[in-house]
């Protein structure tokens, strides 16, 4: 007997090596909860328009519904000559049923099927990912108190730069995993389009109504072209983006831990539940969480160039190749997932070394911007004011000094009109109490972006 994919035109079997190299359920079973909502959706349609009875619609729901609770259970065998997931279903409701079961495919194709198949499984692992950002913003935010009163050094080009509030720190990844959130949530706009009933590629004879199916399933639209709906992976290369930026961002927060949590910046602690140990050096707390970060951001990398590769050269309408566009996507979403859900509880449960921070906290003269904006609140051109200062971070660096412990003598020497006032912005408390712009450091803008995160998240 032929596999349901195989129609009558063919004089001989499938070679067995082919059922090996073409197959996909290996990896599209994961597909198996949607093929079956798309398929019961499918089938009220069907009784609908009067394809199908409603005796064999409640056949094949009913029919359908036991499958998917085989599946579920582990009780369903799966074969390479059946292909896919998809024909794994309807082979067993054919069993099942019959001729009835072998109604359910009527105005529809493989095409179509298993794009609305991946459209749900994608629309229901965006929600996913978009919950653990949720939390991670959470996390982020329950810091702020807790830290308020914490003010780190704040780095370009990995060299201090000027001070920051520690929840001026922490909001900032809330903004980054923001974007991500808007990111998700635009794209699965795109991805939320039925594409079910625009069959092979050119649509179908049959009187179908695919507003209703949509409906049924939850999606905003239906597809405008039958062509473009049989080929479009533009939704899965959209996800393994929004993905790849996400896996970018933790990859960033894992970087800066990494180096904060060593000796030489000993900035942070991380929780000791998160890091492991050394297998000849007794010594070592490793952050080998947060490398693995670091290190899966790669292979979420990897996965969105593996897709686009894949679809560049692709004529219209469907091809095969497009049976490969699963498992990159699949492991960026198991990926990104995971990297979000174990980063969660390490933002939480990390703890800040204050005494070291704050003792480190005048090297690096984190002042100098201050010092210098403080000069043209005087009068004093931005340029002229820039060198200035630069020279008076060279004096300080000679003698050994901060800026707030040079004479006043050293300051009249650079620029006549200095007064004692220049010690009101020097050192780094000061220079924190003189930020006062919309989104800076400064505390209140700092207490007002927390207010506004916490309203939010809940």
């Amino acid at each position: 007997m032929s596999t349901p994919s195989r129609s009558g035109v063919f004089d001989k079997a499938t070679d067995r090596l082919v059922e090996q190299f073409t197959e996909s359920v290996s990896f599209d079973h994961e597909l198996y909860a949607q093929d079956v909502a798309g398929s019961i959706a499918h089938s009220h349609m069907l009784a609908k328009v009067g394809v199908i009875t409603a005796d064999e619609q409640q056949q094949i729901e009913r029919g359908l519904l036991e499958i998917r609770a085989e599946i579920a259970a582990g009780n369903f065998e799966l074969r390479q000559d059946l292909e896919d997931i998809h024909m794994h279903i309807e082979r067993a409701l054919i069993d099942r049923l019959g001729d009835v079961g072998r109604k359910l495919h009527s105005g529809r194709s493989r095409n179509d099927q298993v794009a609305t198949d991946f459209r749900l499984w994608v629309r229901d692992a965006i929600d996913a990912i978009d919950e653990s950002v949720v939390e991670l913003q959470r996390a982020f935010v329950s810091r702020c108190e807790r830290d308020a009163d914490v003010v780190l050094p704040g780095y370009t080009h990995l060299q201090r730069a000027q001070p920051v509030l520690a929840p001026h720190y922490w909001l900032a990844y809330c903004e980054k995993l923001e974007r991500d959130r808007e990111r998700l949530h635009d794209c699965r706009r795109r991805v939320n389009i039925s594409t079910l009933g625009t069959a092979a590629l050119a649509g179908t004879s049959l009187p179908i109504d695919r507003e209703d199916v949509a409906r049924r399933l939850d999606f905003e639209g239906v597809s405008a072209n039958s062509i473009d709906s049989s080929s479009d992976r533009d939704f899965v290369l959209e996800t393994a983006f929004v993905l790849t930026l996400i896996a970018e961002h933790l990859s960033t927060l894992a970087e800066e831990w990494v180096l904060w949590s060593t000796v030489e910046f000993n900035f942070i602690k991380l929780p000791e539940e998160f890091c492991t140990g050394s297998s000849i050096m007794p010594q070592k707390i490793n952050p080998d969480v947060m490398e693995l970060i670091r290190g899966k951001t790669a292979r979420v990398i990897g996965n969105l160039q593996a897709l686009l590769v894949l679809v560049k050269g692709l004529p219209l309408a469907y091809n095969r190749d497009l049976q490969e566009d699963k498992p990159q996507l699949f492991d960026s979403v198991d990926t990104v997932k995971a990297c979000l859900d174990i980063a969660t509880p390490v933002v939480r449960g990390a703890e800040l070394r204050r005494d070291s921070i704050e003792a480190g906290l005048e090297r690096g003269y984190l002042d100098a911007t201050t010092f210098m904006e403080y000069l043209i609140r005087r009068g004093i051109p931005q340029r002229t004011a820039h060198h200035l200062v630069g020279q008076l971070v060279r004096t300080a660096i000679d003698k050994g000094v901060s800026l707030a412990e040079l004479p006043l003598a050293e300051f009249q020497q650079a620029h006549a009109d200095l007064d004692e006032t220049v010690y009101d912005v020097l050192g780094t408390s000061n220079a924190i109490n003189a930020f006062v712009s919309y989104g800076s450091t400064a505390a209140t803008e700092v207490a007002k972006e927390v207010a506004r995160w916490i309203e939010k998240l809940e």
